[in-house]
């Protein structure tokens, strides 16, 4: 790779660890509603709402395909994200 190359690269990469904070930012913000949700959950059968996860699912192609983005990179993403969730919100549901 030419120094240029390498030093444009650089600079991208930059870019993209300052979005990988602000990500985490948005994350935590998620995380935090999905504690308040979690805590309305009576049964942990309502967890995982299908309806729910496919209505999100095609908003989002809807949304990305308006915004000119690859839908299936932000459908891989919305899904880990919803399965991940779902992982974390089985693994902390507490009976009432």
């Amino acid at each position: 790779m030419s120094p240029i190359n390498k030093k444009k690269l650089d600079l991208l990469r930059v870019k993209l660890d300052r979005l990988d904070n602000d990500l985490l930012k948005l994350i935590k913000k998620r995380s935090n509603l999905v504690n308040d949700v979690l805590k309305i959950k009576i049964y942990k059968n309502e967890i995982i709402d299908q309806k729910r996860i496919n209505f999100i699912l095609r908003k989002i192609k809807k949304k990305s395909i308006q915004s000119n983005i690859d839908p299936k990179i932000t459908n891989r993403i919305w899904k880990n994200m919803i399965w991940s969730f779902i992982d974390y919100e089985k693994r902390n549901f507490k009976k009432k």
